[in-house]
């Protein structure tokens, strides 16, 4: 994990943005390839995830190695990961996109939570998705999946630069999910790509309202001079 801490403030920012205004932020700055691809929550009712990512590396099973009962092997990567994983990141899992083969389940997720980390994401599937669901733990996921993690991957690496969903996840990247999508942001723009975020997701709610009022979309989306200053005047005045 990088030296440079994620302060409650920036957390406090982050969760004043979306998945839609932090990646247009990082398309702004010649970033593209963000948005984590085929994974969805499992939980749509939750606040949003937001943490520094913690990794895991999994690479195809091999059956002298796994097989049922390795998870008790005290050199077990996975096992080590879930102890080793800093309270308030996020739990970052390369399953490389195989979806058929679960890699996690319901009981290592509960050790997550008491663990205080924030959300789990993964390009594969997750087993026992029904007790999931009673866990206050943000999981993205390719969807459910029965077999368990030996019947096809083996944890080889944590905290290292992995793939997710087809996006590249350094350790200390800040993960962001909420209903709509799973963004990763680099940790040296972390702070000001969120503040400008959020400043963007307070002027589309007053844009939105200039819709509502019945304002042509010329001149408000983009906003023009005239509306800039509107904008400008709400918030001097507390209302935007």
């Amino acid at each position: 994990m990088p030296d440079q801490p994620f302060s409650a403030d920036l957390r406090a920012t982050f969760m004043l943005c979306s998945s839609a205004s932090l990646s247009t932020q990082l398309v702004r700055r010649g970033l593209r390839n963000v948005a984590v691809r085929g994974v969805r929550p499992i939980r749509r009712d939750l606040p949003p995830m937001v943490g520094p990512a913690f990794t895991l590396r999994y690479v195809p099973a091999r059956e002298d190695i796994d097989a049922y009962g390795s998870g008790g092997d005290p050199k077990n990567v996975q096992r080590q990961a879930i102890e080793a994983i800093p309270g308030g990141c996020v739990f970052v899992v390369d399953c490389r996109g195989v979806t058929d083969i679960a890699g996690i389940g319901a009981i290592l997720g509960r050790r997550l939570v008491s663990r205080g980390v924030k959300g789990v994401l993964l390009d594969g599937g997750v087993r026992d998705t029904h007790a999931f669901e009673s866990i206050d733990l943000p999981t993205y996921c390719a969807g459910p999946s029965a077999p368990p993690n030996y019947a096809g991957h083996h944890a080889a690496d944590m905290d290292v630069v992995v793939a997710c969903g087809g996006v590249a996840v350094y350790p200390g990247d800040i993960i962001f999910g909420d209903s709509e999508a799973v963004i990763v942001v680099p940790r040296h723009l972390a702070a000001e790509v969120a503040a400008d975020a959020a400043e963007m997701e307070r002027r589309e709610r007053f844009l939105f309202k200039e819709i509502e009022f019945g304002r042509s979309i010329k001149g408000v989306y983009p906003p023009d001079e005239d509306t800039t200053r509107r904008y400008q005047e709400a918030c001097a005045r507390g209302e935007a």
